[in-house]
C-alpha cells in the first residue's frame, strides 16, 4: 500500500488549496479512505473520511469543519482529494491521507492502518 500526497504549501489567508493523495498497492475502490492533519504540539485530528461506496455518497466531515472542507475520489485515478477554502493560520498543519477497510463512520486515526507522510500546509500572510 502506497499513499503520496502532494498540493500542500505556504498560502495567504483566505485562499484555497486542493491536496492530492495518490494511491497504489491496493484496491482503491473497496477502501475508506480519510483526510486527517496534525499541527506542531497537538494531536493529530481527523477532518473528512469517504466511503468505499462512493456512489452512495457516504462521507463524513469533522463537525466544526463542514463547510470549508471538502472531501471527493477520482475511482479512475486512484486520487484521493481535499479541497480546502477559506484558509487560516489554525489550519496550518501537515495534512495526511489514510485509507482502511472500516465504516466511514470510524474516522478516527486509530482505526486507519495505512498512511502517507503527509503534505505541510502553512497560512501565512
Amino acid at each position: 500500500v502506497q499513499l503520496v500526497e502532494s498540493g500542500g504549501g505556504l498560502v495567504q489567508p483566505g485562499g484555497s488549496l486542493r491536496l492530492s493523495c495518490a494511491a497504489s498497492g491496493f484496491n482503491f475502490e473497496d477502501y475508506t479512505l480519510g483526510w486527517f492533519r496534525q499541527a506542531p504540539g497537538k494531536e493529530r485530528e481527523a477532518i473528512a473520511c469517504i466511503s468505499a461506496s462512493y456512489t452512495d455518497g457516504n462521507i463524513h466531515v469533522k463537525e466544526s469543519l463542514k463547510g470549508r472542507f471538502t472531501i471527493s475520489r477520482d475511482q479512475a485515478k486512484s486520487t484521493l482529494y481535499l479541497n480546502i477554502d477559506d484558509l487560516n493560520p489554525e489550519d496550518s498543519a501537515d495534512y495526511y491521507c489514510a485509507a482502511d477497510a472500516v465504516g466511514v463512520a470510524l474516522c478516527a486515526s486509530p482505526y486507519f492502518a495505512f498512511w502517507g507522510r503527509g503534505t505541510q500546509v502553512i497560512v501565512s500572510s
